[in-house]
């Protein structure tokens, strides 16, 4: 019986590029991620402290952002894939009225394990930058 997981049987190879995704960077957007995460700090949710703190505006958290990493890998590897790391570093700030484009390209794949390369980029420069460990069952498997 073959080993070989659903990423090598559907052409999934290291080099392999993602779609692009690009998500409006909204007051709401920033403001709902920050609540959902329960992260309270005024700057992700209040104008006047972000600015008296130094920045033009409201700003999105990292839980947001790692959670839109997420989205982005899990939306293209499908509902069966299985995120098992997600490493990132944060650079320019996201700031209500920007855009981010996610891109990504296959990093490796050894069997069912596939290392996505991800990079999120505002006006400001990359957002986001990082890896993300998944796992693509083979087909009969379910998560």
């Amino acid at each position: 019986m073959s080993t070989v997981g659903t990423a090598a049987r559907t052409g999934i190879e290291a080099g392999t590029q993602l779609p692009e995704l690009r998500i409006p960077i909204t007051a709401t957007l920033i403001v709902t991620g920050a609540i959902a995460t329960r992260d309270f700090q005024k700057v992700h949710h209040d104008k006047d402290v972000a600015e008296a703190a130094g920045t033009p505006n409201v700003f999105m958290n990292i839980l947001t952002t790692n959670a839109l990493v997420n989205r982005y890998v899990g939306e293209w590897a499908g509902p069966d894939a299985r995120v098992g790391r997600i490493n990132i570093r944060l650079g320019a700030t996201n700031f209500p009225g920007d855009e981010m484009v996610f891109t990504g390209t296959v990093e490796s794949v050894d069997g069912e394990n596939v290392v996505v390369k991800v990079i999120g980029t505002n006006s400001l420069g990359p957002h986001v930058t990082g890896t993300v460990n998944l796992t693509i069952p083979s087909k009969g498997e379910s998560a």
